[in-house]
């Protein structure tokens, strides 16, 4: 499944002697604190003194914590710098693609004291997507897809007629593609390509249908109303990201940027 990973047999140990490391650091910390410590009134010694050294433990891990995850964060730096990614820094915490992303945002952002992450596929210049997609999930997962493979802007509408208002909108950049899912309330997307494509100043933006339809009457009807690509939403990450390589390879060969009359 995705998101399961099977660690090494080398590995396995890892988790038990890591835990056992740090709870040896902590009580050692803990001990050196409590040393250094005024005594209690010695009434109150044992109760006092036991509820204190479990708080002191307490604030201690915590402080470990927060260290592990500074050092983490460095780890995984020096990791990007060195050429991986973040399907691999992922890998290697047991997570997601998304979910290392999430722990570390902004770890690939392109700025000049930030590493940069290398795009499995490198389109031939940064391009900007319109996404016309009313489900979050799947508007998070085409994203962080896309913008591994150049996409540089994103902007998004969650049905036909937002997005029409956002394209017809004089302020807005044409986008360089737009992917396109068919079913969306108010306008679906069915009959916003057939806008699209009869529309002068809109028709050759390529658009690339992303949809869980498979069904051979929206696939023709969409390659009827000149969709430039049709991808079946996948089930897994595994083939969601063979889907983004091929709309990726599309728009290597066709994408065209309209300039804003």
């Amino acid at each position: 499944m995705p998101g399961t990973h099977l660690q090494p047999p080398h590995q396995r140990h890892v988790p038990a002697v890591a835990e056992a490391a740090v709870n040896d650091l902590a009580r050692r910390i803990t001990r050196q604190i409590m040393t250094a410590a005024p005594p209690g009134r010695a009434e109150d010694d044992e109760t006092d003194g036991a509820r204190h050294y479990s708080l002191t433990l307490l604030h201690v891990l915590d402080q470990v914590r927060l260290a592990a995850e500074r050092l983490q964060y460095d780890a995984a730096a020096g990791a990007a710098r060195a050429g991986a990614g973040y399907p691999q820094l992922g890998e290697a915490c047991a997570i997601t693609r998304q979910g290392a992303r999430r722990r570390w945002p902004g770890l690939f952002d392109h700025a000049h004291e930030m590493p940069t992450e290398p795009p499995m596929m490198t389109a031939s210049r940064p391009f900007d997507v319109l996404l016309v997609e009313d489900d979050e999930a799947d508007a998070m997962l085409i994203e962080e897809a896309l913008s591994e493979r150049g996409a540089r802007n994103f902007a998004r509408a969650t049905d036909g007629l937002a997005a029409l208002e956002h394209l017809r909108d004089p302020h807005t950049p044409v986008p360089d593609l737009i992917v396109l899912d068919l079913n969306m309330p108010r306008m679906n997307g069915r009959d916003l390509l057939q806008v699209l494509k009869n529309d002068a100043a809109l028709q050759t933006i390529p658009v690339v249908v992303l949809t869980t339809s498979a069904a051979p009457e929206d696939v023709s009807g969409a390659y009827q109303r000149h969709a430039n690509a049709y991808v079946t939403k996948p089930v897994n990450l595994d083939e969601f990201e063979d889907a983004v390589r091929s709309i990726d390879a599309f728009y290597r060969d066709t994408a065209t940027r309209l300039p804003r009359s």
